[in-house]
């Protein structure tokens, strides 16, 4: 059976990956081990333990009252033990009346935490927004919020 021109080029990428398989050389590796050897965890990414979820963890930091206001949010911190930062968000009704608002707003807030997490000291962060935000005001908010997060770490040491 003759293959056409348009079906060759595939017929070669199958037959070196069936001798990849088999112990022959090939000039294409295998899919299954370049994902084998790529990093599981990606260094900037949010995990469920970088979260403070339960109600405890939440108020446990308000007792602490170690505060820092902005003019959109009010961050509260509070020193946990462990070797990373966690991060609680709050976004009440009465800041912004629509959902797509607030989970803008949470968004925004998460993202900035995301990609400065590695310079922020381990602390539980609660971050409560104030005054509504929207996409014209993203580089204020930005600069704001690294700006608090810079400043949370005198929480560490109190």
């Amino acid at each position: 059976m003759a293959f056409s021109s348009a079906c060759a080029p595939r017929a070669v990428v199958l037959s070196s990956m069936l001798a990849a398989q088999k112990g022959g050389s090939s000039s294409l590796s295998n899919p299954a081990d370049n994902l084998r050897s790529a990093p599981q965890a990606r260094p900037f990414s949010y995990k469920k333990h970088s979260h403070l979820r339960k109600a405890d963890e939440i108020s446990s930091v308000f007792d602490f009252k170690c505060r820092i206001s902005a003019p959109h949010f009010v961050v509260l911190g509070k020193p946990n033990g462990l070797a990373f930062p966690r991060l609680g968000i709050m976004v009440a009704k009465k800041t912004a009346r629509l959902s797509v608002s607030r989970n803008y707003m949470r968004r925004v807030v998460r993202e900035q935490f995301r990609a400065q997490q590695d310079e922020i000291a381990p602390l539980d962060i609660v971050v409560r927004v104030t005054k509504s935000f929207n996409r014209q005001g993203f580089a204020a908010i930005t600069q704001e919020l690294s700006a608090i997060f810079v400043k949370i770490r005198k929480c560490q040491n109190s």
